[in-house]
């Protein structure tokens, strides 16, 4: 299991906390707006509003939220702020790079509030393409291991066409080309295989490992990016060792 999967579960984790719900919903509902927008709101056309609502239920969002995200995107709330989607290129501290997705009604105020977390941590917001050469975008999907054979989920992965299976103890996670990720989903769903994640998400092409404190550090600077109301997520090309996961639980 990766370190960023790791660090990903613990997150979840304390996510579930009900200081963090509200936040979180709040992201979810903005991404489900912003899919419904640019794709409908029919769930069976729009695959990317439902990879969306998905999200949003396995976090037990209330279907109200739901339904009113969705018609905020499609339209039908008259009311509703006009979002969009925005990806920064950015550098936390010591060199690691940084890819940030935000939905936001108001960009002036998005990028001043991730400069200022970028800015006091010695970090940068870069310019378009000084970053996102060093990621590739995937399909990536992780679920427990629990009550599943490992060459069955091999096969049905293979059939599906992903590029790799990594299993371990906590988690299994399937990775693919994003043109494939539809397939793989569906392949899932027809299993009954319940994802924990499930998305698109840009991994580093290759990671830069630190040591233990300066991991911490930078850490520290993605949570509070994470925790700006406007950024949808966050992806680096930092390694996060096991050693720097079992200080930070510490």
């Amino acid at each position: 299991m990766s370190g960023h999967s790791k660090w990903s579960t613990i997150k979840h984790k304390k996510g579930a906390a009900d200081a963090k719900r509200g936040r979180m919903f709040t992201v979810l509902a903005r991404a489900i707006t912003m899919a419904a927008k640019e794709g409908g709101g029919d769930m069976d056309v729009n695959f990317g509003l439902r990879l969306a609502v998905e999200k949003a239920k396995r976090a037990n969002m209330p279907k109200d939220n739901i339904d009113r995200a969705t018609k905020r995107g499609t339209g039908e709330d008259k009311d509703a702020a006009a979002f969009e989607k925005l990806i920064y290129e950015c550098y936390a501290p010591n060199g690691i790079a940084l890819i940030v997705e935000a939905v936001t009604d108001n960009s002036n105020r998005t990028v001043a509030d991730l400069r200022h977390v970028l800015n006091k941590a010695g970090g940068n917001v870069g310019e378009t393409g000084s970053v996102s050469w060093q990621f590739t975008q995937k399909a990536y999907f992780a679920f427990s291991p629990k009550g599943h054979d490992e060459d069955v989920i091999y096969m049905l992965a293979a059939d599906a066409g992903a590029d790799d299976v990594e299993f371990s103890k906590d988690v299994i996670e399937i990775y693919g080309q994003p043109k494939d990720f539809k397939k793989i989903s569906d392949q899932l769903r027809l299993a009954g295989i319940k994802t924990e994640e499930a998305d698109l998400r840009m991994f580093p092409n290759q990671e830069i490992e630190l040591d233990v404190d300066k991991t911490l550090t930078v850490m520290k600077v993605i949570d509070s990016l994470e925790d700006l109301d406007d950024i949808n997520q966050v992806d680096s090309n930092m390694a996060i060792t096991d050693a720097a996961l079992e200080k930070l639980m510490a």
